[in-house]
């Protein structure tokens, strides 16, 4: 018998209606539509990290366009029409996306998913087997029984790559070890404004936490050799624990040009957030002796940085090269003292986290003593039908791992003037309806460092995402005060969860070097508990600067978790938590009969009777703030 906590959403409120939605939009087909924005031009398809362009991803065909595109989703006295949205949804879209899916002549298998059903006679796919339960050696097991060839096994993780054919896939579905056959999907990079110095960043610093010592995987696009915001005096060997790549050989290769250096400009970017020293903007003040306004400084300044790069030169992946990367990450944890993996990154979903491969890749990590930190992504924007409820991505639906959500500072540590991005993704999660984010953190116009490309690219250019959004460098007069020319070289400015993601990568590294004994269920619930929600007000409107389009934000569970970071309130908790207790994210049932969910954790919860999530009080619709927001999504971020 499951625990129930007692936080209710109250009948009639967004939450309520918002699981509503999440529960009888459980069949993948149709829960993906609201990754999709009507009217998007340009979309990617697959997997996206955050989108760095702010575009919506690609989840579905034109059929969910049209459906969303008829939806009556207008505003009235400052409240949706939920029951005509959700009319549309559950009944309308549905059915129609439903009724496109083929499953082929002989139905669904349980063991495989939907999309490599489809596949025709002679067709092949790069897929990933899950096996079951997970024991090292199962892969090459299964090739002799089946005679089927698996090129890559991931022993740590309990999966194994492969290029098959429909026929294979149909054979290796009947295997008993084979768990689950999911396809191998796409991937793209998701993409400070007093970040770092409001979450207390620097107040931990001056008491020498830093994160020293602490192993930290970026799992990203790679870090830029050279800019030197890393190291100390420019030797950014003292910072770099090693460097490997998984774009073009899921082995690992370590060899230029395919090591893990940075051909996009992303991880870059998120490493900097996590780690940067501001070595330039401090050096630039020292050297021309003026006073800066402000140094681009990261959360966790004494973090030994392992570039893990899966994403190629146009932030593009697979699922393969995450998972290989996160193998990897197991296998050297000791090595160099691996305690946390920063995903900034993630993709739709259509089956429920346990058979997702990124999912249980991310938890095989969690269980060997790695604290795993996702983006929760960035489509808040993404659906007005259903208020941006319903669309964190993958692996960020895993309850287990640190899913994390972006708040807007508005340029002030004054916390009471903080809001949550409203490109900020929210629960509950599709099929599982999994209570997520778990907290929020700064990620709103984040200055970081600027990708150089690498010396073996036969270029000195900037990396192709700062060449891309040019209007995203930051002048040196934003960091100090100049009497010669103004450069652009050193920094750039993105928003997105893609960015909040290292802060709290930061503080895991911070709580860690504190306390090294801590597990990873302990720092999650460590984080969870000490973060703030009463400085947010019920809720307040972002409008579009150049369209005059509104997105409602309201600060509930769904949107907010447990509340902002606070790294102070972190370092001073000293309470902690047993360890073998579960801080795994509860699930949010829903009673038809009176319209209100309940919060359930599992029976060894670190929870008990007291949620982290506060009452019902933030699930409030009313009350409402004016705020500005320009266009592009996370390339601008909300004003």
């Amino acid at each position: 018998m499951q625990p129930t906590l007692t936080t209710t959403f109250p009948s009639g409120s967004t939450g309520s209606q918002a699981l509503r939605l999440a529960i009888q939009l459980r069949a993948g087909s149709a829960a993906s539509q609201i990754f999709q924005s009507p009217g998007m031009a340009n979309t990617v398809p697959g997997m996206l990290l955050e989108s760095h362009n702010g575009q919506s991803l690609s989840a579905s065909s034109s059929t969910s366009r049209d459906c969303l595109g008829s939806c009556d989703t207008t505003f009235k006295d400052n409240e949706m029409t939920m029951k005509n949205a959700l009319k549309c949804l559950i009944v309308t879209c549905f059915l129609a996306v439903a009724s496109t899916v083929s499953w082929g002549a002989d139905g669904p298998s349980d063991r495989v998913h939907p999309q490599l059903r489809q596949l025709h006679s002679g067709e092949t796919a790069d897929v990933i087997v899950i096996h079951r339960g997970g024991p090292q050696g199962a892969g090459p097991r299964i090739e002799a029984r089946t005679g089927i060839k698996l090129q890559k096994h991931f022993d740590q993780i309990g999966q194994s790559f492969a290029h098959l054919t429909e026929l294979e896939i149909d054979a290796l579905a009947n295997d008993p070890e084979v768990e689950y056959i999911a396809p191998d999907s796409p991937v793209h990079a998701f993409a400070l404004d007093k970040g770092a110095e409001s979450v207390g960043a620097y107040a931990a610093l001056a008491a020498g936490y830093t994160g020293s010592g602490i192993g930290v995987a970026v799992i990203d696009s790679g870090i830029s050799y050279t800019n030197c915001d890393y190291g100390v005096n420019c030797a950014p060997q003292t910072r770099y624990a090693t460097n490997i790549s998984f774009v073009t050989d899921l082995n690992g290769s370590t060899s230029a040009p395919n090591d893990g250096q940075d051909y996009f400009g992303h991880g870059t970017h998120v490493a900097s957030i996590l780690a940067g020293e501001g070595t330039f903007s401090t050096s630039f003040v020292n050297q021309w002796n003026i006073y800066p306004w402000y140094w681009v400084h990261g959360v966790a300044t004494g973090v030994h940085v392992i570039s893990e790069r899966v994403l190629n030169s146009t932030g593009g992946g697979t699922d393969s090269s995450v998972i290989a990367a996160i193998d990897w990450a197991i296998s050297n944890k000791s090595q160099y003292n691996i305690r946390v993996i920063n995903l900034s990154l993630g993709r739709p979903f259509t089956t429920s986290y346990k058979l997702d491969p990124l999912c249980q890749a991310a938890e095989k990590a969690w269980n060997a003593g790695i604290v795993v930190v996702v983006a929760a992504g960035n489509y808040g924007r993404s659906s007005p039908a259903t208020e941006g409820y319903g669309t964190i991505t993958a692996p960020g639906n895993d309850p287990l791992v640190i899913t994390v959500g972006a708040v807007n500072t508005r340029e002030t540590t004054d916390r009471t003037q903080h809001v949550v991005a409203s490109y900020s993704s929210k629960g509950p999660t599709g099929i599982d309806h999994i209570v997520k984010p778990d907290l929020v953190a700064p990620g709103n116009n984040i200055y970081a460092t600027q990708c150089q490309m690498p010396a073996n690219s036969g270029s000195n250019a900037t990396c192709p995402l700062i060449t891309g959004y040019p209007a995203n460098r930051v002048a040196d007069t934003d960091f100090a005060t100049l009497d010669t020319s103004v450069g652009y070289n050193w920094y750039f400015r993105l928003s997105g969860t893609s960015m909040a993601t290292p802060v709290v990568s930061g503080a895991a590294a911070i709580l860690l070097q504190k306390n090294p004994s801590l597990k990873p269920d302990q720092v999650k619930a460590i984080l969870m508990a000490t973060a703030t929600k009463s400085n947010f007000f019920p809720s307040y409107y972002a409008t579009d600067a150049t369209t005059g389009a509104t997105y409602l934000v309201i600060h509930d569970l769904f949107t907010v978790g447990a509340g902002e970071l606070s790294i102070t309130a972190a370092l001073a908790e000293s309470s902690v938590p047993a360890a073998g207790l579960s801080a795994a994210s509860p699930v949010a049932t829903f009673n038809a009969s009176n319209d209100e969910a309940t919060l359930v954790t599992g029976t060894s919860a670190v929870w008990g009777s007291s949620a982290v999530w506060g009452s019902s009080t933030l699930l409030s619709t009313t009350g409402s703030a004016l705020a500005s927001e320009t266009t592009t999504a996370v390339i601008n971020g909300d004003k």
